[in-house]
């Protein structure tokens, strides 16, 4: 499912993100840990929650979809919850994460990627109606 069409463009920008917030948090881990441990933290974690996201969307079988499924809810509720008490308490973190301010120093990427991404997984399900994954197949009248 992630192999073609969307799936794949999502797989990507995950990827990036993934690799954007390992980097970013690498630095700060290592050189400034010490000034703002905990948004230094947040950025380590959040850069798991994405490699993970990213591995597991792009594994799509049904544990893997699992895996993205909590990833991903993990992810939004750290956006809104970062993103929130950044913007109402400004000094809470001492430095800002990749979830500060909602995403905002990546364009707002954080905020809306784990929406993107719950919304693929739904549509994907196995036995959505139209969602592209393999239909659960329903008694007839003569079967039940």
């Amino acid at each position: 499912m992630t192999g073609k069409g969307f799936g794949r463009l999502l797989v990507t920008v995950y990827g990036i993100l993934a690799f954007a917030a390992v980097g970013r948090s690498s630095y700060e881990l290592a050189t400034k840990f010490s000034e703002a441990p905990v948004a230094y933290s947040l950025s380590t974690f959040s850069a798991v929650v994405y490699v993970v996201a990213t591995l597991a969307l792009a594994r799509g079988h049904a544990r893997w979809r699992a895996v993205a499924w909590v990833a991903v809810l993990i992810e939004a509720v750290g956006v809104v919850t970062v993103g929130a008490l950044s913007v109402t308490v400004t000094d809470a973190f001492g430095e800002s994460t990749v979830w500060s301010g909602f995403g905002q120093g990546y364009g707002y990427v954080p905020l809306v990627l784990p929406f993107v991404g719950l919304w693929w997984l739904w549509r994907t399900r196995p036995g959505a109606p139209s969602g592209g994954g393999t239909p659960v197949a329903t008694p007839t009248e003569s079967e039940a």
